[in-house]
């Protein structure tokens, strides 16, 4: 989080334009917003994730009830005009219709990549390779960059944590907990990068106005970010392992 905010501010100081100053409002008037919103964003809030962490749904339906939470404040509050419904409902489909037909390719692209068995082969070269622990990683992570290009987040996790596992906890002798950090940046670095980039695409639905191609040149910088944090993690394993040490004492 310390470094997108980083390299949002580096972006912002270098061009000012990109990030404009808002409305400078008085105390008085920050004071009627915050009565006006901040119990209706406290009670979405609390029902997505205070849900999600007392287990009663997934990430994916804590997405689904947040999105129900927020029309049904729309609805007491008497703000939601038909027409705005219509247009957020016709919005809602072209980006999910645009995502399921990215989701489709990529699902097919794997289930051909899984027959030919490109994935296994490739993680029992880099499990095979004669070198340090570091660079064992390191080439792990690459494949896992080069797949995420190509196939869909889910699929590329299932086909490959059960190889990559074993051959990094196991036989390097990493923290699990360490591992999965890694390997949720890494398919974080897949979603935005092209050809699939899903997420670029996703963008692309809610700012149709925005070029492809500026959408996909704003990315780098951020990719620039993960790959920072993923040497400091891979330097300093323990920075991804040492909260959740403290939770099991």
């Amino acid at each position: 989080m310390l470094l997108y905010m980083g390299v949002v501010y580096l972006l912002a100081a270098r061009n000012p334009s990109l990030a404009p100053a808002g409305t400078k409002s008085d105390w008085k008037e920050r004071r009627e917003a915050l009565k006006g919103g901040l119990g209706e964003v406290l009670f979405v809030f609390t029902l997505s994730i205070g849900g999600l962490f007392a287990g009663w749904f997934t990430p994916t339906e804590a997405g689904a009830v947040g999105a129900g939470g927020v029309l049904l404040v729309s609805l007491l509050g008497r703000r939601l005009k038909w027409e705005g419904f219509k247009r957020s409902l016709l919005d809602a489909t072209r980006t999910t219709a645009m995502i399921m037909f990215m989701v489709a390719g990529a699902v097919i692209f794997g289930r051909f990549l899984a027959i030919s068995r490109v994935p296994f082969e490739l993680a029992n070269w880099a499990g095979a390779l004669p070198l340090p622990s570091f660079a064992v990683v390191g080439v792990v992570l690459l494949i896992y960059l080069v797949l995420g290009c190509f196939i869909d987040a889910l699929a590329m996790v299932l086909l490959t944590i059960p190889i990559f596992y074993p051959v990094v906890v196991t036989t390097l002798g990493y923290d699990p907990i360490w591992f999965g950090v890694i390997i949720v940046l890494v398919v974080a670095m897949g979603v935005i990068t092209p050809p699939v980039g899903m997420n670029v695409y996703v963008i692309k639905g809610v700012a149709p106005d925005v070029p492809l191609e500026a959408i996909f040149k704003g990315i780098w910088p951020f990719l620039g970010a993960i790959v920072i944090l993923l040497a400091i993690l891979i330097a300093f394993p323990q920075v991804a392992t040492f909260l959740p040490a403290l939770l099991t004492k």
